[in-house]
């Protein structure tokens, strides 16, 4: 990535740690939004693109991914 991802977390967060950050800035110019673990900001990032990501958000919302 040669642009500086601006990373935020969910306004639903409460911060209680579980959580991941998102930098969407970087879809127009690059065609994917990362994800990485809130806990671990140096770790991996994903890279998703827009179509992969929608899906994403769409199964939080309606709970198919389940509670740990």
């Amino acid at each position: 990535m040669t642009e500086t991802p601006t990373w935020f977390k969910s306004s639903y967060s409460s911060n209680g740690g579980a959580c991941v950050e998102v930098a969407t800035n970087l879809l127009p110019s690059h065609g994917t939004i990362p994800v990485r673990d809130s806990k671990h900001r140096a770790g991996s990032v994903l890279e998703l693109g827009a179509a992969a990501f929608s899906s994403f958000v769409d199964g939080v919302k309606t709970g198919p991914f389940g509670t740990a």
